[in-house]
C-alpha cells in the first residue's frame, strides 16, 4: 500500500507541527555531579561546558531537559539514562 502524494505531504506536515518530545533527567541523592557530567559527555557527546551546565540545572532546579526529538528517540535516551543509573522520563514539550 502506498500513500498518495497529498497524503504523504499531510503526514509530513502534521509531524512537523507536533511538539517535540524531551528527555528529562531528575536530581537524585545517589549519583555524584561529576558522574552525571560524565554521562552527558559520554552518551550525548556534549562538550564539557554544556554537560556541566545541564548537570548544574539538574542539581539546582531538580531537573533538566537534556535532549529533544521524536518520541522514539526520547524513549531511547530515557532507556540509556536508566542504564547509567540516572532517573529520567520523557514528555512532550509545550
Amino acid at each position: 500500500m502506498s500513500l498518495a502524494p497529498s497524503e504523504l505531504v499531510e503526514s509530513q506536515t502534521s509531524e512537523r507541527l507536533e511538539a517535540p518530545w524531551v528527555t528529562i533527567v531528575w536530581d537524585d541523592p545517589i549519583n555524584l555531579m561529576a558522574y552525571v557530567t560524565h554521562v552527558f559527555m559520554t552518551y550525548f557527546r556534549y562538550p564539557k561546558e554544556k554537560a556541566e551546565s545541564l548537570m548544574l540545572a539538574v542539581h539546582q532546579e531538580g531537573r533538566a531537559a537534556v535532549s529533544a526529538g521524536t518520541r522514539e528517540e526520547m524513549e531511547r535516551d530515557v532507556t540509556a539514562m536508566h542504564g547509567y543509573g540516572l532517573w529520567a522520563t520523557l514528555q512532550q514539550d509545550n
